[in-house]
């Protein structure tokens, strides 16, 4: 079974998605939560707690929100957009972008508050203390990565909602085991969840290959 071609397209589609959606919440949670981390300004602790709240979003609400948006009454339903890989893309992303952003978040302000300083007196400009700040708070950034790529990976609720589940167009892993078993096909299902568990391993193991790397420099 594992040699279906349909198998390799279902997988191939899970990858693409769930990349995509962790790569674009990653540029959008970076720096959000690098902001919420270093800024002072009125209202930082009730973004923060937005922020933290939508780290626990239920996949099914972000699912029927996405839904309604993109349905053709609704304000994007012009996009046409319902249906496809985008809608799950930005489905996951709305899953994952929190996660990124309160890691990240927690991660920077775990840093030295006095280190800011000390860059900022060493003559660097505020993109340059931002980036060195990354650097020193590179590993927990790296297990935000994989947080936010884990949170979207395994989601099945909002994918179905609004991908619809279509063979050959939006059918993931996680919506073809929730298929499979739907049908009684257990063996179907077992064998497709210790794929989706193998991908996910091989993934997270890499990462943190890369992030035990960074902390012996």
């Amino acid at each position: 079974m594992i040699f279906d071609p349909e198998i390799f397209e279902i997988t191939s589609l899970s990858l693409q998605v769930s990349t995509l959606a962790t790569l674009i919440s990653l540029l959008i949670g970076l720096p959000f939560g690098t902001w919420l981390a270093l800024g002072k300004f009125r209202g930082r602790s009730f973004l923060l707690s937005i922020v933290n709240t939508g780290m626990a979003l239920p996949p099914v609400v972000v699912g029927l929100v996405v839904a309604m948006s993109l349905w053709r009454s609704g304000p994007f339903g012009d996009l046409r957009l319902i249906y496809t890989p985008w809608a799950i893309i930005i489905a996951q992303t709305v899953i994952s972008a929190p996660v990124v952003m309160g890691l990240t978040a927690a991660a920077l302000e775990a840093l030295d508050p006095r280190l800011q300083q000390q860059l900022l007196g060493l003559g660097a400009s505020r993109l340059q203390m931002v980036w060195h700040l990354w650097r020193e708070a590179r590993l927990p950034l790296l297990a935000a990565l994989m947080a936010g790529f884990g949170s979207v990976i395994s989601e099945v609720g909002a994918s179905m909602m609004v991908g619809g589940n279509i063979r050959g167009q939006t059918r993931v892993l996680t919506t073809a085991i929730v298929l499979e078993t739907s049908k009684g096909e257990f063996d179907k299902a077992l064998a497709l969840s210790a794929l989706l568990l193998v991908i996910t391993y091989l993934i997270n193991l890499a990462l943190t290959s890369i992030q035990q790397k960074g902390g012996r420099k």
